[in-house]
């Protein structure tokens, strides 16, 4: 099994030991800010199981039905968990707002800073291995199933300092004001992985400095007198490279090939962390000019 694969079933099996813990501490003691921390679990629950479905299904070979493989379910993955940590963020916002329209007193207070502390030192740990995980894998879903778990670390961070408060101070008014600065945080924090996931479900190209790193390796081969139509495009943990390099009209087509070998593996380097898929498709001449005319009719 992958790692990443592995990743997922713990941070689900981690997610359904928080979601029984908080709700049933959440319902007990009537509070706001540990029982939208119990929602956010379970939508962490959702996550992590649509996640496992998304890997899953990510690293099936290419078929009849999809040539090029279903590496795009993992930007749409991303895309979904981002949405999903808003959506969660804009509950316990209203749920904020709505304690402090109509205020009230919070019960089994030991046991619910009990349950953040414990929710607190198993999520830390979580976080630093799925952290790990994508670091060694640069896997787009594990790096926001991290990013996920992470703010639930912050929100119940918050919560935790929350409780403690008002069990010190007796002031209601802490538990909302610290869930509206939470669901702030986890919007601001879910807006990159959205954009990352929208960007690559759009084919958008590699960052420019990528694109550079690759045209300087064009450039070092001299026996390559020009090249054109570089394309460039993410898809999951895939890279899809495809450019036109222009040969001299005399070189023969093997000597012309094993060039392209070399210049294929040198751009791999530049991606030791993904799947890189490069064409490079050879020509006698600059055809740039003569295609760009034909396609303007």
């Amino acid at each position: 099994m992958r790692l990443e694969k592995k990743a997922t079933l713990i941070s689900t099996s981690v997610a359904a030991l928080l979601v029984l813990i908080k709700m049933t501490v959440g319902m007990l003691s009537g509070s706001i800010a540990v029982l939208a921390s119990a929602i956010d679990s379970l939508l962490d629950l959702t996550v992590s199981l649509f996640n496992y479905f998304a890997l899953s299904h990510a690293e099936k070979d290419p078929d009849d039905d999809f040539n090029f493989g279903r590496n795009k379910i993992e930007p749409l993955a991303a895309v979904i968990e981002g949405t999903v940590i808003s959506l969660s963020a804009l509950f316990i916002l209203y749920e904020a707002l709505s304690k402090m329209i109509h205020p009230r007193e919070m019960g089994f207070m030991s046991e619910s800073i009990l349950v953040m502390l414990v929710s607190i030192i198993i999520t830390a740990f979580l976080v630093a291995f799925l952290n790990h995980v994508a670091k060694k894998t640069n896997n787009m879903v594990i790096k926001a199933d991290a990013l996920h778990y992470k703010t639930d670390l912050f929100s119940n961070g918050a919560v935790l300092l929350a409780l403690g408060l008002i069990a010190f101070t007796g002031e209601q008014l802490i538990d909302p004001i610290l869930g509206i600065g939470i669901a702030i945080y986890m919007i601001y924090s879910a807006i990159p992985i959205i954009k990352e996931g929208i960007l690559m479900l759009l084919d958008a190209a590699l960052p420019e400095e990528k694109i550079e790193k690759i045209k300087n390796i064009l450039d070092s081969e001299k026996i390559v007198t020009n090249y054109h139509y570089l394309q460039t495009r993410e898809s999951g943990s895939h890279i899809f490279i495809s450019v036109h390099a222009v040969f001299n009209i005399s070189i023969s087509l093997y000597d012309a090939h094993t060039i392209a070998d070399r210049l294929e593996l040198k751009i791999k380097e530049l991606f030791k962390d993904n799947q890189v898929h490069i064409i490079i498709h050879m020509d006698p001449y600059d055809d740039s000019e003569i295609n760009e005319t034909e396609d303007a009719y």
